[in-house]
């Protein structure tokens, strides 16, 4: 509920001008609508980002071609047939074959993945660029292991065909692109986990929200605000 006027998640008078933003997932999450209209209402802009849940990824993109959407977060398991119904493809999607935001120019839709930058900016802070283990093989991962060639010199994939490897790695960097969250590493391995609650995946949500952010808008993302206030911003829209 967006009631608290002085709260973060405020949002200002919606009119016939307003600029909608949305997201598509089979289940709706409220994080991208917490972000992004906390990002709006501080730098001023007459916009408003809702997320949905559907199954229909042609309809939604019908949708943003008909009703003017200016952009849209996608998430699993949507990343890829989205590519369907889109006009262009920017070259990281081109190479791997998912999207996670879509941006709309007078009806002519492009496909990104924000998810590159986040963990490229992730993956850049890494002292170590030896090896790199990335848990997963999924949309998200697939991004990761895209960011990672550009650092390090060994990338090693891990799946749950051979998730027991994980016990046995002693050192470099383990980068967790599943929704597993009870994995416990050697405590020489940097760890990397994607999970939001977590404090490189809070910061991996807000890096690629930034992006999107600036694909939308063409203004700068208030991105220390933000991470100063996350779990305030959070915490409003689940009251």
């Amino acid at each position: 509920m967006w009631l608290n006027k002085d709260g973060p998640g405020y949002i200002q008078a919606i009119n016939k001008d307003t600029v909608l933003c949305m997201s598509i997932a089979k289940t709706a999450g409220s994080t991208g609508c917490a972000i992004h209209n906390y990002a709006f209402k501080k730098c001023g802009l007459n916009f408003v980002y809702k997320s949905f849940s559907t199954n229909d990824v042609k309809g939604a993109m019908d949708a943003m071609r008909t009703l003017g959407i200016r952009g849209c977060g996608v998430t699993m398991p949507h990343k890829i047939d989205v590519l369907k119904y889109v006009n262009e493809l920017s070259d990281e999607v081109i190479e791997i074959g998912s999207a996670n935001t879509i941006v709309n120019n007078n009806g002519h839709l492009t496909a990104y993945n924000t998810d590159v930058y986040s963990s490229s900016c992730i993956l850049s802070d890494v002292k170590d660029k030896d090896k790199i283990y990335i848990l997963g093989a999924g949309g998200f991962s697939k991004a990761v292991q895209y960011s990672a060639k550009k650092y390090f010199k060994n990338i090693e994939i891990i799946t749950r065909d051979n998730w027991d490897v994980i016990d046995k790695i002693e050192k470099g960097t383990i980068f967790n692109c599943t929704p597993v969250d009870n994995i416990h590493p050697h405590k020489d391995v940097n760890f990397i986990d994607c999970i939001v609650t977590t404090t490189t995946g809070k910061r991996l949500a807000i890096l690629q929200a930034s992006k999107q952010f600036e694909l939308y808008t063409g203004s700068d993302f208030p991105i220390d605000d933000i991470m100063t206030n996350y779990n305030d911003i959070l915490n409003e829209v689940s009251q």
